[in-house]
């Protein structure tokens, strides 16, 4: 028997292959969008993938499990309450697969979704490891607000977070100590607020040092999960809908997108989301558009600031990163919403004026400051202390009440997320100078 873990870096996701060695067959647990890994995986060991196992109705990417099933022929297995629009087997409390040697038995955990489920493996009549999905995670739970609009079944934050506390307590801290912990994600998802950066863990390991799994009443276990939760990207809701359809075959949707020519120039008003790096995007680009860097994060960024109801264009500075792009768009399901994607040479019309970062350092005053961190991150300390704070996911809605009088200068933690603001505000305020303070607001953390 044999556990792989797959990783993507970027959406902080953990995939899971189970290999039974005795019967060379293959099961699935929480596949991303891209189903060639598992193929590679499979085919590595001449084994053949016979099931997928959903351990929910995902959020924040979106899986391949339609897809594999329909090229397997694999049983896609999931909560019956996740009512399921694609072929599968209801996979609830005490239902059990076995494949070889490997038994895979399934625990209704429900409190980050109310359809989430967590999978036992045992291995010769012992229990080896739990895929807890997106509710236990290493030194964190799952965050419990993001099914109150969006599922078959929808619930509030408190409700859920009362689930969890009964899931944690009642289940998966009723497994032995040794049991290892695989979850969905690890550092630097939005699922949760305080991940570790390890990728596996133990039941022991848990009890003793995730904040959540501590001995306390289920009213504070309610009020500690339920406050300073991260932001809920835009793109959620849409995710937990196209999982629980099924979404469509990855490589024909990637070839879908309709390529323009260089230098396309589209229509007046059109959502236009230039990835291109700062520096070139403040040289020169179109009337409105968002400056969305690529980077590893750009897929999230992407989801938080666009809605999933709006199309957009992709712009990119090589066709080679514009294929990237694409390809990272399809994670959460975006590839869908592209009008058009072309790459853009030479400096476009508008220009980005250029901070001078000692005349701002020495007259702050002389400046309206926008802070576009998440109000978790100002709740710890603000970097000025007249700041407006707008958070970035909600700043398209809300920069036309930044005063104009002044010129404004947009800053995040570390520079990275200031571009696309600064992008974002010029576009919304156009009778304003609009200065971005990117890497220099290093310079002024207390």
């Amino acid at each position: 028997m044999k556990i792989e873990q797959f990783e993507d870096k970027g959406l902080a996701q953990y995939s899971y292959a189970i290999l039974s060695e005795r019967a060379n067959e293959v099961v699935l647990v929480d596949p991303a969008r891209d189903p060639q890994p598992y193929y590679d995986y499979a085919a590595a060991h001449n084994a053949k993938i016979v099931g997928v196992i959903e351990t929910h109705p995902h959020a924040d990417f979106v899986s391949s499990h339609l897809e594999i099933h329909r090229k397997t022929g694999a049983t896609i297995y999931a909560h019956s309450k996740v009512g399921a629009d694609y072929p599968h087997q209801a996979f609830d409390e005490g239902a059990a697969l076995q494949i070889g040697e490997v038994k895979l038995k399934s625990l209704y955990t429900p409190g980050h979704s109310p359809d989430g489920i967590s999978i036992v493996l045992e291995h010769e009549g012992k229990d080896k490891a739990v895929f807890t999905g997106d509710t236990l995670f290493i030194g964190d739970v799952g965050r419990p607000d993001l099914r109150e609009r969006a599922g078959n079944i929808t619930a509030k934050r408190e409700e859920l977070a009362r689930q969890m506390y009964h899931s944690t307590r009642e289940k998966l801290m009723k497994l032995d100590d040794d049991v290892l912990v695989y979850p969905a994600h690890g550092a630097g998802t939005l699922c949760g607020k305080g991940l570790s950066e390890a990728n596996s863990s133990t039941i022991g390991a848990e009890k003793s040092s995730n904040y959540a799994l501590q001995q306390m009443s289920e009213e504070e276990f309610v009020k500690v999960l339920t406050e300073d939760q991260p932001f809920i990207p835009k793109y959620f809701g849409y995710d937990v809908g196209l999982n629980k359809q099924g979404a469509p075959n990855y490589e024909p949707s990637l070839k879908g997108v309709k390529w323009l020519e260089k230098n396309y120039k589209p229509e007046e008003g059109a959502i236009i989301v230039d990835a291109r790096n700062e520096k070139a995007f403040k040289k020169g680009h179109y009337k409105g558009a968002i400056n969305i860097q690529s980077g590893a994060k750009f897929e999230t960024w992407l989801g938080s600031i666009v809605g999933p109801e709006e199309r957009y264009y992709l712009v990119a500075e090589s066709e080679e990163q514009l294929k990237e792009l694409i390809s990272k768009a399809a994670k959460i399901g975006y590839e869908l919403l592209i009008e058009g994607a072309f790459v853009l040479e030479g400096e476009a019309a508008l220009a980005s004026p250029q901070l001078d970062v000692e005349e701002f350092s020495q007259h702050p005053d002389k400046y309206t400051i926008v802070d576009i961190r998440n109000a978790s991150e100002v709740k710890e300390g603000k970097f000025f202390d007249k700041a407006i704070n707008i958070p970035l996911p909600e700043l398209r809605e809300r920069a036309r009440e930044i005063p104009a009088d002044k010129p404004v200068v947009v800053h995040c933690a570390g520079g990275y997320r200031s571009a696309a603001g600064s992008s974002i505000v010029e576009a919304a305020l156009p009778d304003a100078k609009v200065l971005d303070l990117s890497e220099a607001v290093n310079d002024f953390k207390k």
